[in-house]
């Protein structure tokens, strides 16, 4: 076997899909699989690819009013179990602590599943009057949630990078306001900057969030016809609060419950990205993801002074124009090599600068979306760089959108529905409300209700009662 097949991705995106991804995860570099069952470890790439999507979450967060604070990841029984519905939602998948080192410690801790049950706890201590309100703290942490499943880094593990936002209250709308805010901030930073297009809506009460009113969310459809929940917003009502007396006292010095939402996203984020971009050479990235945007190559064949001032003059410039810049100087390798490698780890913008390119005061680009190449004058080259990224942000948007477009139906008949199921997609189809429904659906053809739509009128796809929501079925992730 040579040296790039070994290191380079080969399965193909059309073919063993699960495989693929599975090769660019490791092959980029972006993780690996950790001793422990269910978890993964997450390398430089991967972890500066999080960082990046956690910039311009924070950035949205902050002109939304949001402060970041921190959590211990142990949780005390007696908190986690004072919501009812939500312990019994979350027990199956918690991790116990019950020792430390040989000494029992009583009173069982959780390792966190989420972070509702102890953050309420300090609320109630910190909110005394409406002059505290709202509080919005958002936590970037890790969840633990046992996976009974085969691991599928990203998608599917028991440790999580995520971020996880909880919000108080006044008034019910204000709560409810903030829900739709906040997933409106997903959709834009899903779109915008991973350029990855989503359906918005409600989830059914058998899907939302255990222990909440009701869920929005946000769903994508991957390439392999499955779909994957994006980002979730959860209005809480006074579900949370009464339980951890979560008050506040009024102008009037009257008590009252306050009004709670929660939000979140997770790496899988990441796992979407790789899916909907990907290729058979490896990982793409959109370049307000990318946290290498433009790699240069210097060609030194000969006159290698000249070369490298050249490549380090336009180094600075870009890195002067905020464009992510990053110049190979690595002698062990060819150029060649050096080509397929920063491929395969998904950088935006190849520019190469060699000594014939510089008699003619030109470098060579290849773009990672399409391997395109073009020739500029070096002189213009900051600025058509610039040009160009936003062109590949715009098209790889413009792309993920057809391509969803076309794994996108309309069920009239449940054979309709069952047979577009068994090909896969995103299936619009009609709903009575009816959870009898729901389950028997899923029970046939494995797909779950991703979320509600505002349109009602239809005849429910399977029972043709009238007067029912237009929703959106899919096998999912």
């Amino acid at each position: 076997m040579s040296r790039k097949e070994h290191i380079g991705i080969t399965e193909t995106k059309s073919g063993n899909f699960s495989e693929w991804y599975t090769q660019i995860v490791l092959k980029a570099r972006l993780a690996d699989y950790a001793p422990v069952k269910g978890m993964i470890v997450l390398r430089p790439d991967g972890y500066a690819i999080w960082e990046m999507l956690r910039h311009a979450l924070d950035e949205k967060f902050t002109h939304e009013g949001v402060s970041n604070a921190f959590l211990p990841v142990l949780i005390p029984e007696s908190l986690l179990v004072r919501e009812k519905s939500h312990f019994e939602g979350f027990n199956p998948e918690v991790y116990w602590v019950t020792h430390s080192g040989d000494t029992p410690v009583g009173d069982r801790l959780a390792l966190r599943p989420t972070s509702e049950t102890v953050l309420y706890h300090m609320y109630s201590k910190w909110i005394k009057s409406w002059r505290d309100l709202p509080m919005k703290l958002n936590f970037w942490n890790t969840a633990l949630r046992a996976e009974i499943k085969s691991t599928k880094p990203f998608l599917r593990t028991s440790e999580f990078l995520w971020q996880e936002g909880h919000t108080v209250h006044a008034s019910r709308l204000e709560a409810q306001e903030q829900v739709d805010r906040m997933l409106e901030i997903y959709r834009h930073v899903t779109e915008q900057y991973m350029a990855i297009p989503v359906e918005y809506g409600r989830k059914s009460a058998k899907e939302q969030f255990v222990g909440g009113e009701y869920t929005l969310t946000i769903e994508s459809i991957m390439p392999d016809g499955r779909a994957l929940q994006m980002g979730t917003s959860h209005m809480l009502g006074q579900n949370f609060s009464r339980p951890f007396l979560v008050k506040y006292a009024d102008q009037n010095n009257t008590e009252h419950y306050g009004w709670q939402t929660s939000w979140g996203v997770s790496w899988r984020l990441l796992g979407a990205m790789i899916m909907v971009h990907g290729d058979d050479k490896g990982l793409v990235l959109p370049p307000r993801m990318a946290p290498i945007q433009v790699v240069i190559i210097p060609i030194l064949v000969s006159d290698a002074d000249a070369v490298m001032g050249a490549a380090e003059s336009l180094y600075r410039t870009l890195q002067n124009m905020d464009i992510r810049t990053h110049i190979d100087t690595r002698e062990n390798v060819s150029p060649g090599f050096k080509f397929n490698d920063w491929e395969l780890r998904g950088v935006p913008l190849r520019v190469e600068v060699g000594p014939r390119d510089l008699k003619t005061g030109t470098i060579v680009t290849a773009r990672r979306d399409t391997l395109s190449k073009d020739t500029m004058r070096l002189d213009d080259a900051p600025d058509t760089i610039r040009n160009t990224l936003d062109t590949m942000q715009e098209d790889m948007l413009e792309r993920a959108r057809q391509q969803a477009a076309g794994m996108t139906g309309e069920a009239s008949t449940y054979t309709d529905l069952r047979d577009g199921i068994e090909r896969g997609g995103f299936w619009w189809a009609f709903w009575c409300g009816r959870e009898s429904c729901e389950d028997a659906i899923k029970e046939e053809t494995g797909a779950d209700i991703r979320l509600l739509s505002k349109e009602r009128g239809g005849s429910c796809i399977l029972c043709q009662d009238a007067d029912g929501t237009r929703v959106l079925f899919a096998r999912g992730y």
